[in-house]
Parts: structure tokens; sequence; C-alpha cells
């Protein structure tokens, strides 16, 4: 599936998703499964597929693979840990990253559920060494000014830092007002607040270049991460 033969995301994802979110158990699920297989699983596999020689041209490369576990996320939900013993997460999550992990490197995220679209990018989970040295490049000023660059045109596409992880500064670092929010991170994730309705051109063959264009506009950030 390439951009030229791509058409467009079908509506009934979303109509699957809301569905979903409705009838959230297995006897469901697997009397659904076919439009599971169809609208949930292929449809997400082609937007994949169709993406990933534009993602693979970015600064740097992002990985597309198009595959459970791999750009598309399970639809199965870890309830282990978790009150809400729900099995299925009412989504379509994707993501692109730029190292040899998904869950481990920078990258850019796309998540359809029942009320829109969201996206984002970033870097969680980051061990203690790789934070100590993030957080001595924010002290440079060359380097943090190419960091609050990158936070600029991340915010042109509606994606903002939601609150810092810490309330206070880490000790033996001070900052100005403008960015020392960042010394107080422990993750570094710009995203939209909340869904966005699903845009007309969602479901149209351009869907791909719009997409590839909004991930553009977090490139800065993902490649200062990276």
């Amino acid at each position: 599936m390439t951009m030229t033969e791509y058409s467009g995301l079908p509506t009934e994802a979303f109509r699957f998703l809301t569905d979903l979110s409705l009838n959230n158990s297995k006897d469901w699920f697997e009397a659904n499964r076919d439009i599971y297989d169809i609208h949930w699983k292929q449809a997400g596999l082609d937007l994949i597929e169709a993406l990933a020689p534009g993602m693979a041209r970015l600064d740097p490369p992002l990985k597309a693979e198009a595959r459970l576990n791999g750009s598309l996320r399970r639809i199965y939900r870890d309830v282990r840990f978790s009150k809400d013993k729900t099995p299925y997460s009412a989504s379509m999550h994707l993501i692109f990253w730029s190292g040899e992990h998904p869950n481990r490197s920078a990258g850019m995220h796309i998540n359809l559920r029942p009320d829109g679209v969201g996206f984002g990018a970033g870097l969680y989970g980051i061990e203690p060494t790789q934070l100590a040295e993030f957080r001595a490049r924010i002290v440079d000023a060359a380097d943090r000014r190419v960091l609050l660059d990158a936070v600029e045109t991340a915010r042109s596409v509606g994606c903002e830092f939601g609150e810092p992880a810490l309330k206070r500064m880490p000790k033996g670092f001070s900052g100005d007002a403008e960015w020392e929010h960042l010394l107080r991170r422990k993750a570094f994730v710009m995203r939209t607040d909340g869904q966005q309705a699903a845009p007309d051109w969602l479901f149209t063959p351009q869907a791909p270049g719009y997409l590839l264009r909004i991930t553009e506009a977090l490139m800065p950030l993902i490649k200062w991460l990276a």
C-alpha cells in the first residue's frame, strides 16, 4: 500500500471504535471480530504502509512497521494492575519511532478514538543518566535555544506540554521563567489537548500527506530528543 494507492481511512473504523466503547466485552468483540479485522486492523496497517516512505525520509528517519505491536499498538489492554478491567482499548494507536525500540525512543504518536484524533511526539521513560544529559543540554544556551524553537514549532500544530513531574527545581539547577519548567520534567512529550474531531481529509487519499505535514512540525522536537 503506497501513498498513491491509499484511498483513505474507512469511516467504519470510527464506527467500530464507538461501538466498542459502548460494548467493551469479550463476547461483543468476538461477535464483531470480522469488523475488527477489516476496519481496525487492516485499516491501521494500510495507513501505516502509506505513511512509511514519507516517515523514512524524515530527519531522523522514523520507523513505520506495518504489524501489530510494531507501529500499530494492540487493542488488548493490560488489566493486571488496573482498576478498569475492560479488556479492549477503544482506540487505534499508531507509533513511529526514531531509535531501536518504539517504547524507548523519541517518536510520533497518532491516536484515533471515538471522539476524534489526537497526536503528539516526545520521549517517555527516560533513564536517570539520560535525564541528567538532557538537563545539562537545557542549561547550555545554544542547545536550549534549539529545544525552545522546536517547542514553538510543535505548538504551531496544537501540541503542548503537560505539567512537569517535579514541583521544585532539581538540586543544583536554576532557570528563567521561560524555560525552567523543562528542568522539572522527567519526560518530554508535547501533544494535543484532548481529541480533535476527525477531519474530513482523514477519509481521503490525502490523509498520509496531511499526517506527514503534522509530523514534520514535530520533527525538531524528536530530533533534539534523539
